[in-house]
């Protein structure tokens, strides 16, 4: 890429992207890597920016690195720079415990400010990958969103190679995660494996494709996350439940919608496909048979969802 004007470009897009975002001031997750550090860079000359620094703590030396990400911040020109260190938890494997920690640090760290995040348009299309590879549905296939507020991602529709181009502009020594190269990590070897062979074998512009993809797939969701949200509220029992009789005349897509809200609205939380199928068939395919286990952070106690004197409801029970 010629590297002549990326700060501009990338000004450009991120002025574009956070238009519609609200607060005189506004926060950027910083990693220290290069497309977080190219967002802050950019941020900082477009309102005051408290740069946020996650320590994982999972490194020998990240301490350091840190360090060097809030120094750095501040030369840019962010008002202030804070580094969070976390403990990382082991549920769900060690991507998804570090990620939980990161995203509660930052929210407990914001002080209501908006978040800015440097996801690019090469992390939306390994997001994608990874909901088609484990069939996850339309809802991950769908990838970011470009604004989840408090969370917004303006490099969404960017290249790694414009961050990268902006860093060196801008003569910054970005961090280079080795966790990056690691290929342990599946989003790694998509990253190195994975994307290029698709770029090969497909003639190019497959990183693209994918995000059109996302983007398409999340205006069908949220479409049917709208249609989902009325049809619940008709649905909806004095006592909380659902109704099998208001349920059942749905179009399968919209109905299960209806069912994994009212789910999370109940406490359960990282649904899989399989468990909302399940509580559907209590609806559908009604036998008799007993209630369904579903996901929740209760401790010691399990949720179930069940067909209880013709209504859906949810219980707990001792482990």
């Amino acid at each position: 890429m010629d590297r002549t004007g990326a700060v501009a470009a990338l000004r450009q897009v991120v002025e574009a992207s956070v238009h519609g975002v609200d607060g005189p001031a506004w926060c950027v997750a910083l990693s220290g890597g290069p497309d977080s550090l190219a967002l802050a860079a950019v941020a900082a000359g477009l309102r005051p920016t408290t740069a946020l620094i996650v320590d994982h703590r999972l490194q020998a030396g990240s301490d350091t690195v840190a360090d060097t990400a809030r120094r750095q911040a501040l030369a840019l020109g962010c008002s202030a720079a804070q580094v969070l260190s976390v403990d990382v938890g082991r549920t769900g494997g060690p991507e998804a415990a570090a990620r939980q920690a990161r995203y509660a640090a930052l929210d407990a760290a914001r002080d209501g400010a908006p978040v800015l995040l440097g996801h690019t348009l090469d992390d939306q299309a390994e997001t994608v990958l990874l909901g088609l590879g484990r069939g996850s549905g339309a809802r991950s296939i769908a990838g970011m969103r470009p604004h989840d507020p408090p969370w917004h991602r303006p490099l969404l529709g960017v290249r790694r190679t414009l961050t990268h181009a902006v860093c060196a502009e801008l003569g910054l020594a970005p961090w280079q995660d080795p966790h990056n190269a690691d290929r342990r990590f599946t989003r790694v070897r998509l990253r190195h494996e994975v994307l290029p062979l698709l770029e090969d074998v497909l003639g190019g512009g497959v990183a693209e494709a994918l995000a059109r993809t996302a983007i398409a797939l999340r205006e069908d969701t949220e479409t049917l996350d709208a249609l989902a949200a009325e049809a619940l509220t008709g649905a909806r029992s004095e006592a909380g439940g659902l109704d099998p009789a208001q349920l059942a005349p749905l179009p399968d897509a919209l109905r299960r919608r209806v069912i994994r809200a009212w789910l999370l609205d109940g406490g359960a939380c990282d649904l899989t496909d399989t468990q909302i199928r399940a509580v559907d068939r209590l609806v559908t395919a009604w036998r008799g048979q007993g209630g369904v286990a579903v996901g929740s952070g209760l401790r010691k106690q399990r949720l179930f969802a069940a067909r209880r004197g013709g209504v859906l409801v949810m219980h707990t029970e001792p482990v």
